[in-house]
């Protein structure tokens, strides 16, 4: 009884980290630390995003794809949901949209940031 109390405490404690951990991963860039996706894509913020909101429209979004959040997603701590032009829920981190850049064709590639003067590395 006590090994099967300890399993179960274990896995709380474990899966309560997993979800703790965010939607996103810290990684280094040849610009430094950044936010990237599961797969490494890196995150990117937009200067003409509100706190909470995405002002990146449809045709906006064809070249800085949104960072999506999975159905059923909970924000939590630092992380946060707003709504995409394309009507999804995507992520925003510390109440900054994020997004990911069509150009970049590998994991931890930085093509986005300083696109336009108003697009950066989230970090």
């Amino acid at each position: 009884m006590r090994t099967i109390l300890i399993a179960i405490g274990l896995v709380s404690v474990l899966g309560g980290a997993a979800f703790a951990a965010g939607p996103a991963k810290m990684v280094d860039t040849k610009m430094g630390k950044a936010w990237a996706d599961e797969k490494g894509m890196t995150l990117y913020t937009f200067d003409k995003d509100a706190k909470d909101k995405s002002n990146c429209d449809k045709s906006c979004l064809k070249k800085w794809p949104a960072f999506h959040a999975a159905a059923g997603a909970k924000a939590e701590g630092d992380w946060s949901l707003v709504k995409a032009a394309d009507g999804m829920e995507m992520w925003a981190y510390d109440g900054k949209p994020l997004y990911t850049y069509a150009k970049d064709k590998k994991a931890g590639e930085t093509n986005g940031d300083g696109v336009g003067g108003i697009w950066h590395l989230a970090k």
